[in-house]
């Protein structure tokens, strides 16, 4: 088959990872998301990118992770609720032309899981959920080994559940959504601290920043009470860039499990952190990219 590209949009940044067909990093690019996040200078912003990255165009497959749901044949940006303008864009559209390759889309959750499966942490795993803590909370599900998209290709969006019905509002236009909560900003309301700071300062035994975690994995774990009643999956991973403080907040998460799951629906539960840290939403575009177009 050759080489491929992944992509993993964000609202700061567009990374991207060139490919062997079996999942070998050859080369790798992050460069700053336009701002605004305009479809029209993302497109820009990664066809450029996509040049430097492969000037020898030895990667003829592209895999695009957007951090919202897609139509269900992977060539439309439905909606992506925390960048601006974007609802019903056809980006494989836009960027095919433009590459001369193959393009298709999907959401960054999904690509992430995926990528997970490949050569990370759930591989060997069929039933899979995956959540990625970050500027928002995505996350992705496989089910008997396969990605679970729902009717319309737009499942699954785990971090716009709702945990509280009077909590903030939610871009989704949803109240009180994980995301509210796990997220950065909700990682803000608990603490006026960086993450990383926060994370350095529990790592020294600081009392206030080790209940602050304590709290945020209590919330992390409420959403996942729901959510595995609803999948019961083998294995939970918690990947993003929040997943970096995962051991001071993933045994409140799992306290909680314990307490709200009945046995039966979280019998050999495993919760941990992802393997690939923020390497996985590319790694799985460019695997579901071989998958589709391959």
């Amino acid at each position: 088959m050759g080489q491929l590209i992944g992509i993993d949009l964000g609202g700061t940044a567009i990374k991207l990872g060139r490919f062997s067909d079996s999942g070998e990093l050859l080369a790798e690019l992050q460069v700053p998301t336009p701002q605004p996040a305009m479809p029209g200078g993302v497109v820009m912003a990664i066809v450029e990118a996509v040049q430097q990255l492969d000037p020898d165009r030895l990667a003829p497959l592209v895999g695009v992770g957007l951090p919202g749901p897609m139509d269900a044949a992977g060539r439309v940006a439905r909606v992506c609720i925390n960048l601006p303008g974007w609802e019903q864009v056809p980006l494989a559209e836009w960027l095919e032309p433009q590459l001369q390759r193959r393009v298709t889309l999907a959401n960054d959750g999904n690509c992430a899981v995926v990528g997970e499966a490949w050569t990370g942490a759930a591989r060997g795993y069929d039933d899979v959920l995956l959540l990625t803590l970050g500027t928002g909370v995505g996350g992705g599900v496989l089910l008997g080994g396969r990605l679970f998209t729902g009717h319309g290709g737009a499942a699954a969006e785990p971090g716009l559940i709702c945990v509280d019905p009077e909590g903030p509002p939610c871009n989704s236009g949803n109240r009180g959504s994980l995301e509210q909560f796990c997220s950065i900003g909700g990682l803000g309301r608990l603490s006026p601290l960086d993450p990383k700071e926060l994370c350095r300062r529990a790592d020294g035994g600081d009392g206030e920043a080790l209940a602050v975690w304590r709290t945020y994995g209590r919330w992390l774990g409420i959403g996942l009470s729901s959510l595995v009643y609803v999948l019961t999956p083998r294995l939970v991973l918690i990947g993003g860039g929040l997943s970096a403080a995962s051991a001071h907040f993933l045994p409140a998460a799992l306290a909680e499990l314990e307490q709200r799951v009945q046995a039966e629906s979280r019998a050999g539960l495993e919760l941990r952190r992802a393997a690939l840290g923020n390497g996985a939403g590319r790694l799985g575009a460019a695997r579901l990219a071989l998958e589709r177009l391959g």
